[in-house]
């Protein structure tokens, strides 16, 4: 039985699953707008202040030269341990400023913060998309587009996620965008890892990451349906009795 489970740990489809963990967490960098007014209204900033703070978090997004060297170099779990420190520590910072935890915080030290923040992703990205598509080679076009999906699903799951552990205190958002993210990352990171493949491709590869597609569109459901009945709660709750 432990060689079982072994075995599964160390295989090829313990990694996908590992790598669609945490670009279920990677979407952190399109939810600005969640927080951005707690930025605003805490650190006292007018809207072209707030403007400013977001083309650095915009640069932190885009700016992956460094993360791409790096990769050169490293094995996809130093990278993605890079990604996981950076993430926590650019996000605790932001969170400890905005709670007022932090005293007199410069603008731009509020720049640095969060384009720290953001640019952890470019980590992440790139050690998950790099470790799959070179694991999976004759499948890369499938397992891209699974992942860039679980992306886009990664807005709601942490949406739903920070309901659930903190209601709606909004401030504590950006804590929860420093902790979660980075706890994932820990967990499966030694995971993440370019194999040596003995076959070229399994057979009915391509079978099993359609099988995932099913789960993740049902998951996506699941999600819009939970979103749009907390919606209509609120909105409930707002009108006069």
């Amino acid at each position: 039985m432990g060689d079982f489970v072994l075995q599964v740990i160390q295989g090829r489809w313990f990694m996908v699953f590992a790598c669609l963990q945490i670009m279920g967490m990677a979407g952190v960098n399109y939810l600005f707008s969640l927080y951005s007014n707690d930025i605003k209204s805490s650190m006292g900033y007018d809207q072209a202040t707030l403007n400013l703070v977001s083309v650095s978090k915009d640069l932190g997004c885009y700016v992956g030269i460094f993360t791409s060297l790096i990769s050169e170099v490293t094995p996809p779990w130093v990278v993605l341990s890079i990604g996981a420190a950076m993430n926590f520590f650019g996000y605790f910072m932001i969170w400890l400023a905005v709670t007022s935890r932090l005293k007199r915080v410069p603008l731009w030290q509020m720049c640095i913060y969060i384009c720290i923040a953001c640019n952890s992703q470019t980590f992440i990205n790139i050690s998950t998309f790099v470790t799959c598509v070179k694991n999976f080679p004759r499948s890369r076009g499938v397992v891209m587009g699974l992942l860039m999906g679980y992306v886009g699903l990664s807005g709601a799951i942490l949406t739903q996620l920070y309901h659930a552990f903190y209601g709606n205190k909004s401030t504590n958002l950006i804590l929860l965008f420093a902790w979660l993210p980075t706890a994932i990352i820990i967990i499966f990171f030694r995971a993440i890892r370019i194999m040596k493949l003995k076959d070229q491709q399994q057979k009915d590869e391509v079978k099993v990451f359609y099988n995932l597609l099913y789960i993740s569109l049902f998951l996506a459901g699941f999600l819009m349906a939970t979103s749009s009945s907390r919606s209509r709660s609120l909105t409930q709750s707002m009108q006069p009795q």
